[in-house]
């Protein structure tokens, strides 16, 4: 793979990666078009091309770093205190706040692992049918389009129960398949189940740190075991990287701003455009 190939992809990493519109599909559907033109890109459904992809997702978890700096280190630092306060007291009580909530993460990409390795083999397939990518383009435009209808959301983080950090994670899970957005399924699902927008945005956020890396560690066992990167170079992992951790910053500014205020109905028509396209030919892909 070419270098400014990696470095375009990671752009697209980069500026759809918050956006809840499918970055993974931006990118699947991206790989389709240059195989078709015959540049070499090894196939969206590989071991390898799937691990690249997964890179640059790595690569957006620096934005995250950088524009939640404050939540995450003062996060962190409240963890580790009611963490160690909790056993000291012998886990006698339930755990502190924050504690609670780093327990509820584990079990929500504990639920995201169950799903996303179920059913690994099949969601996988997408990647090689860009038809199944536009359905799935057209069901997350339905879910944003919807969220805009909600009500005001109330519950707090505090409010926040194994219920919904089981539902935020299976929901996760599905998004492994490219069309659906990680960022709108598990906003929307923890919108669905009461969390007020800033807090289901900052949960799916923080999220996508441990899911990401864990999914990022498996997949590279399954390349290692298959014989290598093939057409995939350390320095186009590396190109992607960086590239999308320098753009995904412009993009989870513009997604929080449009989120606080209840405007994600616009990335639902935009999804569905994309569909459109794609179904009816309109974006050229080889069959």
């Amino acid at each position: 793979m070419a270098l400014w190939i990696a470095a375009l992809l990671g752009a697209v990493q980069g500026v759809f990666m918050f956006l809840p519109v499918s970055s993974t599909a931006h990118m699947v559907l991206l790989e389709h078009w240059l195989i078709g033109r015959s540049y070499a890109v090894p196939a969206p459904e590989s071991a390898q091309m799937i691990l690249f992809n997964l890179v640059v997702h790595l690569g957006t978890l620096v934005s995250i770093g950088l524009v939640f700096a404050p939540q995450l280190l003062r996060f962190s630092r409240y963890a580790l205190r009611d963490g160690y306060a909790w056993a000291r007291a012998g886990g006698r009580q339930g755990p502190p706040l924050y504690a609670r909530l780093f327990l509820l993460g584990m079990l929500s990409v504990l639920c995201t692992g169950v799903v996303g390795l179920s059913l690994k083999a099949t969601l996988e397939q997408a990647f090689a049918a860009p038809s199944v990518v536009a359905i799935a383009l057209i069901a997350t435009g339905i879910l944003l389009f919807w969220t805009d209808k909600l009500p005001p959301r109330r519950r707090t983080l505090r409010g926040t129960g194994v219920g919904t950090a089981t539902l935020i994670g299976v929901a996760q899970g599905f998004a492994l398949m490219p069309g659906l957005s990680r960022s709108a399924m598990t906003i929307v699902f923890g919108l669905f189940a009461g969390l007020k927008r800033r807090w289901a945005a900052e949960y799916s956020f923080f999220l996508a740190i441990p899911t990401i890396c864990a999914a990022s560690l498996l997949q590279a066992v399954e390349v290692y075991q298959l014989g290598g990167l093939g057409g995939v170079s350390y320095a186009a992992l590396a190109t992607g990287f960086v590239t999308a951790a320098l753009v995904g910053v412009i993009s989870l500014r513009l997604v929080v701003y449009c989120l606080y205020r209840a405007q994600l109905k616009a990335f639902a028509f935009y999804v569905w455009a994309l569909a459109a396209a794609i179904l009816a030919g309109v974006i050229e892909l080889p069959a």
